[in-house]
């Protein structure tokens, strides 16, 4: 959560409109010591 402005600035730089759906969540610790988890949905 800490880095969840620095996320949200990337993430504003390559949508601009139409933003696709996303989600936020905190855990503890990831798996392999990674620092972002990455979601997604798509629809055919």
């Amino acid at each position: 959560m800490n880095d969840f402005a620095k996320v949200n600035g990337v993430y504003g730089g390559y949508f601009t409109s139409d933003f696709p759906a996303r989600e936020t969540v905190q855990v503890s610790a990831l798996p392999k010591f990674v620092n972002v988890e990455i979601t997604v949905i798509a629809m055919v």
